[in-house]
């Protein structure tokens, strides 16, 4: 099938050596260090490859965070606050809208941020892997599209409610550590995990009232994703706008269309009608959409969402009941159809998602009070911790190149099953 997820890229960041020189004066805090540098270069070479198990990721991330804990939180005992370390390393990292020019801060709490932002990237481009990878996805399979989703809105959720208020530079606006960029990543991780929801409830047959609730709640979490990002630079994020508000479009589209269904299904003919004009109406605004999408500039992945059969199935659909309802009040109800549109039922009773809640690991046991008093941060100078080569210094100061991905493979083919949904 055609790629339905619209991702953004990955954060990329610079190397770092965690080289403290005088400041780690024993073999166990420089053994830390050292752990410090493989742990996160190999999450990185992890992070880059969504193809791989959850698994593999999680421990990855797990073994990283939790050597990182001693550079964020004081190790004393009885203490509590930031590490006496926290301002000790430079890190790097590029933002996702803004190409290969990096933020830069000596805080532990960035590199928190952005570690974390690309796990939860990683969990929603997963998701993709796993939704687009057969015509016909299992329904585990479907599930573990769904708690991606749930796992990488949770993740999205805790950076901007835990990590992004400790930052010390918040950044400008369209840089990942505004908290409006965060939100729209929430927002959106949201309501794709809620799409596979409505999906199945499709799929199933489930009562047309709640189809058409579930597409409403689904429409208005993408237009909250939008309406996040109005203040932003239109150069920066227009692609991804343009994806947030086909979606919005095309989930109003099936709601109107589900409200007209279950309109006729009481003999109000009229009323259908107008609900069904009003879907026609959405799903042309979303098909507009999809042409704008394509030829906008900004970052991420360009998808075909108008070449992906669960888009093209409603465009008939719509098309054949609003002809049926025409027909039926031709011959039978001879309705007024309504100059004002219905109003949809505003609130589902059943299937709206929630991010699930993300918790850092532990302090690794390698952190105890001896180690952590071994690092003496009064021998601390950053001027010493940067080389004096001018290959690396360039390294160290100029443009970040983009993270090389690993591809995602997806089938062209459409599903086999009644809706055309992605999962089922």
């Amino acid at each position: 099938m055609a790629h339905w997820f619209h991702r953004n890229p990955l954060k990329a960041t610079s190397k770092v050596n965690f080289e403290l020189k005088l400041v780690a004066s024993t073999t166990g805090a420089r053994q830390i260090c050292s752990e410090l540098m493989r742990t996160r270069n190999k999450l990185l070479d992890i992070l880059a490859d969504p193809n791989l198990d959850v698994k593999i990721m999680e421990e990855a991330a797990k073994h990283y965070l939790s050597l990182l804990n001693g550079f964020l939180y004081t190790v004393d005992e009885g203490a509590a606050g930031d590490s006496k370390l926290r301002n000790i390393i430079k890190f790097r990292w590029t933002n996702t809208l803004c190409g290969s020019t990096p933020s830069e801060h000596f805080d532990s709490y960035f590199e928190l941020y952005s570690v974390v932002f690309d796990i939860g990237l990683w969990f929603s481009k997963h998701a993709a892997k796993i939704a687009g990878a057969k015509d016909d996805p299992s329904v585990d399979e479907a599930k573990e599209v769904h708690k991606c989703l749930r796992i990488a809105a949770g993740i999205f959720q805790y950076v901007k409610d835990e990590v992004g208020p400790a930052l010390l530079d918040r950044g400008d606006k369209t840089h990942d550590t505004d908290a409006r960029i965060i939100e729209a990543y929430v927002n959106q991780c949201t309501a794709e995990a809620q799409e596979i929801t409505l999906a199945r409830a499709i799929e199933l047959k489930h009562a047309v009232s709640l189809r058409s609730s579930l597409a409403y709640e689904t429409s208005k979490l993408f237009e909250a994703a939008d309406l996040g990002l109005n203040t932003s630079d239109d150069s920066v994020t227009e692609k991804w706008r343009k994806y947030l508000q086909l979606k919005a479009a095309f989930y109003m589209s099936y709601a109107y269309s589900f409200h007209g269904e279950d309109l006729l299904a009481q003999d109000k003919c009229g009323e259908a009608i107008a609900c069904l004009r009003e879907s026609v109406k959405y799903f042309q605004k979303s098909s507009n959409l999809c042409k704008e999408y394509t030829s906008a500039k900004g970052a991420g992945s360009t998808v075909k969402p108008a070449e992906h059969c669960f888009f093209r199935k409603l465009g008939r659909v719509v098309k054949l009941t609003l002809e049926k309802c025409e027909r039926e009040n031709d011959f039978i109800y001879h309705h007024k159809v309504p100059s004002e549109v219905p109003e949809l039922e505003l609130k589902a009773t059943f299937g709206l998602v929630k991010p699930e809640k993300y918790e850092l690991p532990p302090r690794h046991e390698m952190w105890n009070k001896d180690i952590y008093a071994a690092f003496d941060i009064t021998k601390n100078d950053h001027a010493t911790t940067s080389t004096t080569d001018p290959k690396k210094k360039k390294e160290e100061e100029g443009e970040i190149p983009p993270v090389k991905e690993a591809d995602i493979k997806t089938t062209s083919k459409d599903p086999s099953n009644f809706s055309g949904c992605i999962v089922s």
